[in-house]
């Protein structure tokens, strides 16, 4: 009996995955995350350190690092990048002014030896805004074909009415399981880099 318990805590604990949400301030990943959450949305304040949610998904146990992006916060990212299996990169769709901004933050990010290997999902988010980018532009400004470190895809959506925010979760769990938990095709994902759009 004690031997069982060992096993089913321990395949409890493997069906863990820890996600760090980050983007430049204003990019809206509170907002995604409480609106997957089912969550009142209609007043957010700016996130001034981080927030953790952890809820279950398609079977898995997600620890969600919800970190400020203000200038002056984002020295301190590093210090949640320990055992990240996977990086979310929100994106205000609107904000074409920092654009540059947002792809430097992103490529320094990839370069970090913790976060080498992480699945990488980025949120193109406001795409309910009249006016904004589409995710094909943001792919070009962020150089994100360029990026040979990660797995990645790019995913429009909205934290508003919630398109594609579920179907943007399937993909980074599904791509983190295969990397992580089955070691047949773990090889062959984990160095595979490529894009598309839904």
């Amino acid at each position: 009996m004690g031997l069982l318990t060992i096993i089913r805590k321990s395949r409890r604990k493997e069906r863990e995955m820890r996600i760090l949400f980050l983007g430049l301030d204003n990019a809206g990943k509170t907002t995604i995350l409480k609106k997957i959450n089912g969550e009142n949305i209609s007043s957010i304040s700016p996130t001034l350190g981080f927030n953790i949610k952890t809820f279950i998904h398609r079977n898995y146990t997600l620890n969600i690092w919800d970190v400020g992006g203000q200038r002056t916060l984002r020295p301190y990212w590093r210090n949640y990048f320990e055992q990240t299996d996977a990086i979310v990169w929100v994106v205000d769709s609107g904000d074409r002014m920092r654009m540059r901004d947002c792809k430097e933050e992103l490529h320094n990010l990839l370069l970090e030896d913790r976060l080498s290997g992480a699945s990488l999902l980025v949120f193109a988010n406001k795409q309910d805004i009249q006016g904004s980018m589409s995710d094909e532009e943001i792919r070009t400004l962020l150089d994100l074909p360029g990026v040979r470190s990660h797995h990645w895809k790019i995913w429009p959506c909205s934290a508003v009415t919630g398109q594609n925010l579920v179907a943007g979760l399937d993909w980074i769990v599904h791509d983190v399981a295969h990397r992580l938990y089955y070691s047949s095709t773990a090889a062959s994902v984990s160095g595979h880099t490529g894009a598309a759009t839904a």
